[in-house]
């Protein structure tokens, strides 16, 4: 099914990769990012996506968090910035409407992600955040979509990111599966948590 899906999704997607492609590479850097994540089994892979940040992004973190008190506080409760300064001007259009993530279709059809499952992590997101869960993290392969995704998304804290992703792989269901497609266009659309 995972197969299916994003084979088709890839070929229907095809003329906006190539749009989106030549805005994001405007700004002289490359169209995709590839952020190692944790897989299935803790097998690391590049997690693909169009690159939403300026090429020095990590340098800027740093530098913000090293000279703002509020950013560090949000960053370490959720691993996300609503303000980030790194972020283009399309970059933000992509990652308020998630279309960021489409090139993750080709990380399916590697057999490295799922089009349903927990949000994938980093190595030190799994060693500081989950404990005894990343055991459940580790069962399955992380999806495009989850139910992290279409429960408020970076409005939540990382340890009900975590809840999330035990009960999901808990509870794994096809019909599961397909409750969390059916509501993530909603959950997209709303852009609620979205940054």
């Amino acid at each position: 099914m995972d197969i299916a899906i994003a084979g088709a999704a890839l070929l229907a997607a095809l003329p906006f990769f190539l749009i989106v492609g030549a805005l994001v590479r405007a700004d002289g850097g490359p169209a995709f990012y590839a952020h190692p994540r944790v897989g299935r089994g803790g097998k690391i892979f590049g997690c693909l996506k169009f690159r939403s940040m300026v090429i020095d992004s990590q340098a800027r973190l740093e530098a913000l968090l090293a000279s703002d008190p509020a950013a560090r506080a949000e960053w370490d409760a959720t691993r996300k910035l609503k303000n980030d300064p790194r972020i283009t001007r399309v970059g933000r259009f992509l990652r308020a409407t998630s279309l960021d993530e489409l090139p993750q279709l080709i990380n399916v059809l590697k057999g490295e992600m799922s089009i349903v499952g927990p949000r994938p992590v980093t190595q030190s997101e799994l060693d500081s955040y989950y404990g005894a869960a990343a055991a459940h993290y580790l069962m399955v392969r992380p999806g495009i979509t989850g139910l992290w995704q279409v429960s408020g998304r970076s409005e939540t804290s990382y340890d009900q990111r975590v809840a999330l992703d035990v009960a999901y792989v808990s509870q794994a269901s096809l019909l599961a599966d397909i409750r969390i497609l059916l509501k993530t266009p909603a959950a997209v659309l709303s852009r609620r948590g979205a940054h």
